[in-house]
């Protein structure tokens, strides 16, 4: 459905809960102006109901996470909290815990290699990554890793290794450990930007080298798609020096980009892929997910184990991951994301010839548009007005990419040609309002 014309945005209640938040949470955390944000009520399909009843559509998927109101995530969460909403993860655990990461195995490792796959749960990306680079250690007696400029693999201490946009490491370089290589990271149809990638690799001593971290396609670097032989590179160079192969498919994954995970379109197998966000809909819960050679580098249990936490394989996350992996194992579910992103392309299309729109890139349904002004400036400024002007409009959409200069798309998969003709003619009112 097309919003409606809706009243001010953000509306008295929206403005109100904000000056409550801002007296409760870390000001570091929720951004608050006059005109930002909206408090989210609730949501279905496509479509946010603010706290002010005013209705959008959503470009964001809540950062990649959920279909919004998908049955079947919801039926999973409403059958399982009638029966069991807490288990002991690494004590006694739920019998949905068994289930999920034989379903993980399946779709990855099993599909890939006709091996198992074994499964480290978390309650966040971030914790994937983590549980990732602890099992390349383990695996490889080793403690550097390689990671790019631009990477984003979450703010925990051991996720900002290999994190490659400066600010959210710079505060806090003085508690991590100096054992990270950043290397640029080579764009498509680019080429010096994969020989400049070639030739740092080849200065690197691969020896010291535990795993290369690596985002299939960058999502907050700016949806950036790797040149073609990226991963292709990556595989071989780990093979050659004994290294891991990390990817971070945390955004990436179930069918985001077109495929069940991005690492598909080029056929790499890692050695640990990192999952969350859509893993379940919306429910925290992510796994780190790797060969059985890899993962039998962790020592057996004897009671205590190395790596877990309180809320390790939570049922109510198990129950609606399960129910998120069914529907990505039928066909209809890749159909789906084919058909909307051809409409998006088609949509998307219509804006090459303005001014400021620099690149239009990406998979499937990850999608970015490039501002730049006409002196080549990331045009962040107006990238940030447009989004601004969008939300007044009833459209949520987010910029992406260091400087902000990226308008991103990540809507859920059911948006219509209709929707989408609709947000996309917004954009181009606004981009021929804004000139750069």
């Amino acid at each position: 459905m097309l919003p409606e014309l809706i009243t001010a945005v953000p509306g008295p209640r929206s403005l109100e809960l904000a000056q409550r938040l801002r007296q409760v949470e870390c000001r570091n955390t929720t951004f608050v102006s006059a005109d930002w944000p909206i408090f989210w009520e609730r949501a279905d399909g496509v479509n946010v109901w603010d706290s002010d009843g005013n209705r959008f559509i959503d470009l964001t998927s809540a950062f990649g996470v959920t279909g919004h109101g998908h049955g079947f995530a919801a039926e999973a969460l409403r059958d399982q909290s009638q029966h069991l909403l807490h288990a002991m993860g690494d004590v006694h655990p739920a019998r949905l815990k068994v289930e999920l990461c034989e379903k993980l195995s399946a779709l990855t490792f099993e599909r890939w290699t006709g091996q198992h796959g074994k499964i480290l749960l978390g309650n966040s990306g971030f914790e994937a990554v983590e549980a990732a680079l602890k099992t390349a250690a383990l695996a490889t007696g080793r403690n550097s890793i390689v990671s790019f400029e631009g990477g984003y693999h979450g703010l925990g201490y051991g996720a900002l290794l290999g994190a490659g946009i400066p600010w959210f490491r710079k505060p806090f370089v003085g508690q991590i450990a100096p054992v990270t290589t950043r290397l640029p990271f080579p764009k498509i149809d680019d080429c010096p930007s994969i020989e400049a990638f070639r030739e740092a690799l080849k200065k690197i001593d691969g020896s010291k080298i535990a795993a290369v971290l690596a985002e299939p396609i960058q999502g907050r670097g700016g949806i950036v798609v790797p040149h073609e032989t990226f991963l292709t590179e990556l595989r071989n160079w780990c093979d050659q020096h004994g290294a891991l192969l990390i990817l971070d498919e945390i955004y990436t994954g179930f069918h985001r980009t077109g495929k069940l995970f991005a690492c598909e379109h080029s056929g790499v197998v890692p050695d640990l892929i990192c999952l969350g966000k859509a893993l379940s809909g919306g429910f925290p819960i992510s796994a780190c997910v790797g060969s059985k050679p890899v993962m039998d580098a962790w020592p057996e249990t004897h009671g205590e184990a190395l790596h877990t936490s309180t809320f390790l394989g939570n049922p109510l996350g198990c129950a609606m991951a399960i129910a998120s992996l069914d529907e990505h194992a039928k066909p209809e579910t890749a159909e789906l994301v084919a058909k909307t992103s051809a409409s998006l392309d088609t949509a998307l299309s219509t804006l090459t010839g303005l001014s400021q729109v620099h690149q239009i890139r990406g998979t499937g349904l990850m999608k970015g548009i490039e501002l730049r002004h006409s002196d080549g400036r990331p045009a962040g400024d107006v990238a940030i007005q447009i989004v601004g002007k969008l939300l007044k409009s009833g459209i949520l959409l987010l910029p992406d990419a260091p400087e902000g200069h990226v308008l991103a798309f990540t809507p859920p998969f059911g948006i219509t040609p209709e929707e989408i003709d609709h947000c996309v003619g917004k954009i181009a009112t606004q981009l021929t309002n804004h000139p750069c």
